[in-house]
């Protein structure tokens, strides 16, 4: 692969919309340097992390990993990128994670082969690739210069960008690949039990470049007027931000979601062309840690348990540690006016502890003073 090509499929890579986690392990190091070296790498990489040493790998794994350099380890560290990328990503933007471990040339000559394992993983596909180099060929900083320019073609083909380019492997250096997809079902799957941490349905139209999202939760059975006012005005009193909804579906008190309840309750979002994100997580300090930075709009009702140390085991300093921590993330309770046990309640009906006053922004009455209650909807429509 010549210099000239490889900036020019570096630069398509760029120009795709795209944007990735990188983990490396052992080898390839020269990629980073080519992504971070061509104009609009902020556009592709989100985070790159090297993890060099045994200690740092468990660290990013949880984990001692059964080997370092294997397909196993790779697999796992392009799915850890991968939901280190839903986290960090622009709203809608497709995602990608890519896992790299190496066992190349090194100053104690190695007994087994110098191979690499590179996987990459987005929303409907796990692919992933072992190369077996020829021992003795090339030195350190070549068999680096080779993996790495496999991780780049990798990267490219995860985000589907088209070219001719061939890494300058030799013809018994066939690379064992493996690759698995996934439809809508088996990814929603993966959600209930945990292997990714949410899915994204960008069914609006919104095309802004901004990262923070404006978030309302919530079970929309059924989706009314009231949510979409609700996440409309509260938008404009954040000044901005991508507006989306946010369904759970795993509930703190109730039996997980059924993937033809979720598929259901998300044809609603697409009907009217808005955002929704199905997530596995129903507190909002574990929210938090998924969308980090966001503006989560809430109602009267929800701030009542937020707020009540009964919520926490009937800790105080349980209930304030946890809340911190949301406001650490960067995140912000923007709140509207609900009935609360039959009366109808605002912000300032509720004593919020002084560490976290300015966490929790008023949505005025005169803005909105919508209480639409989706059970007494199921009422009328026969549903309950």
């Amino acid at each position: 692969m010549t210099d000239s090509c490889r900036r020019a499929l570096v630069e398509a890579i760029h120009s795709s919309p795209t944007q990735a986690v990188i983990y490396l392990s052992g080898g390839a190091s020269q990629a980073l340097g080519w992504l971070m070296s061509v104009p609009g790498a902020s556009n592709t990489v989100l985070e790159s992390v090297v993890a060099y040493s045994r200690m740092s790998m468990i660290q990013l794994l949880g984990k001692v990993p059964a080997q370092a350099a294997s397909s196993q380890t790779a697999e796992e560290m392009a799915l850890l990128a991968y939901n280190r990328a839903l986290k960090l990503s622009k709203p809608g933007s497709p995602v990608l994670g890519v896992g790299f471990t190496g066992a190349l040339a090194s100053a104690q000559p190695k007994r087994g082969d110098h191979r690499f394992h590179v996987s990459t993983r987005t929303s409907d596909r796990f692919w992933t690739s072992t190369v077996t180099l020829t021992k003795g060929l090339r030195t350190r900083e070549q068999e680096d210069g080779v993996s790495s320019q496999y991780l780049i073609k990798a990267i490219a083909n995860a985000s589907k960008v088209p070219g001719t380019f061939v890494p300058d492997l030799t013809e018994s250096e066939v690379p064992d690949e493996y690759e698995k997809k996934f439809d809508e079902e088996e990814e929603l799957k993966q959600l209930l039990s945990g292997i990714i941490c949410f899915k994204v349905y960008p069914f609006s139209s919104d095309t802004s470049n901004v990262e923070r999202k404006i978030i309302l939760s919530g079970s929309f059975n059924p989706l009314h007027d009231g949510h979409l006012k609700l996440l409309e005005i509260a938008t404009s009193i954040c000044g901005g931000g991508y507006p989306c909804f946010e369904l759970s579906a795993v509930n703190a008190d109730k039996p997980p979601l059924e993937i033809p309840q979720i598929n259901d309750r998300v044809k609603q979002f697409e009907k009217v062309g808005k955002t929704v994100i199905v997530s596995n997580q129903p507190y909002f300090y574990k929210k938090a840690e998924l969308f980090p930075g966001s503006a989560f709009v809430i109602g009267a009702d929800t701030v009542a348990r937020l707020v009540h140390p009964k919520y926490y085991g009937n800790d105080y300093g349980k209930m304030l540690e946890i809340l911190l921590g949301c406001k650490n993330t960067g995140c912000t309770f923007l709140v509207g006016g609900r009935n609360v046990d039959g009366t109808f309640k605002v912000l300032e009906d509720f004593d919020i502890p002084a560490e976290l006053k300015d966490m929790f922004v008023p949505i005025p009455v005169e803005k909105f003073c919508i209480d639409i209650s989706s059970t007494e909807i199921r009422k009328t429509q026969g549903l309950l």
